[in-house]
């Protein structure tokens, strides 16, 4: 009888323990593709600390992300790897203007292969007949794109340079065409270089950009505000901030 009795509830708790996440509200939140890594882990940290949420992530570009909530997209939070991206969004009434924070900070790099033989001290050694392929993100979608696009042109080097570019559809399709070897240098964010590690180099850090900051804001449609407002807080949190730190962004100033 007592061993009947052990067994129907180890049963029970095999059937009714999962069942207490089953009532975890669900947010989905849309994240620009260098956050990837930052943000996955931050979304554990927070359900960690809310158990009663439970945090869906979609990555891609910002470009991509805006185009999906502009299509009625079911998303909550949206974050931005540029401002530009965000303010589209505010300008079709998409987000919540009263929510929209600045969040983390990063910039902007070029990058080669590890084993690359090259030698570059200076954007204008860009033109050296050794550089054929130069990956960069779209700039008409991807922000990472956009900021090597206003650099370059900075430099003098944008259209000198035109015929070089392989574009990426998000800055993480550039790293993986450097860790490939796929391409002679490509522009990615630094906190995606240390994604990186020793698959890849950093060359320079690249000037002559607007600051790369990136805002989260609510999304208008999303039903579930309260909960949306509880996980940006709690990345705007020194504990949401610690993990940014981990990956190498920074707080804006």
């Amino acid at each position: 009888m007592k061993k009947a009795k052990e067994f129907l509830l180890a049963v029970l708790a095999v059937f009714l323990i999962p069942c207490l996440a089953c009532g975890a509200e669900e947010i989905t939140v849309s994240a620009a593709a260098s956050l990837t890594n930052a943000m996955t882990k931050a979304g554990q940290s927070f359900e960690k600390a809310n158990p009663d949420i439970k945090v869906i992530f979609n990555f891609a570009s910002s470009g991509a992300l805006q185009q999906q909530i502009s299509n009625g997209a079911p998303v909550d939070v949206f974050a931005s790897a540029d401002q530009k991206t965000m303010d589209m969004l505010e300008a079709e009434k998409l987000i919540l203007p009263q929510t929209r924070k600045n969040f983390v900070k990063n910039t902007l790099v070029l990058a080669a292969p590890a084993d690359a033989a090259l030698t570059v001290k200076s954007p204008e050694d860009l033109k050296q007949s050794g550089i054929k392929k130069i990956a960069l993100g779209n700039p008409e979608t991807v922000p990472a794109g956009r900021y090597a696009r206003e650099s370059l042109t900075g430099y003098g080097l944008w259209d000198v340079l035109a015929d070089r570019f392989i574009y990426a559809n998000s800055v993480r399709q550039v790293l993986d065409y450097l860790i490939r070897g796929e391409v002679d240098t490509g522009f990615v964010y630094s906190t995606d270089a240390v994604v990186g590690g020793d698959r890849i180099k950093v060359l320079l850090e690249m000037g002559k950009h607007k600051p790369i900051i990136y805002p989260i804001a609510l999304v208008s449609a999303s039903g579930k505000k309260e909960t949306g407002l509880r996980f940006t807080d709690f990345i705007l949190s020194d504990a949401g901030q610690a993990v940014f730190a981990e990956f190498g962004f920074s707080r804006p100033e």
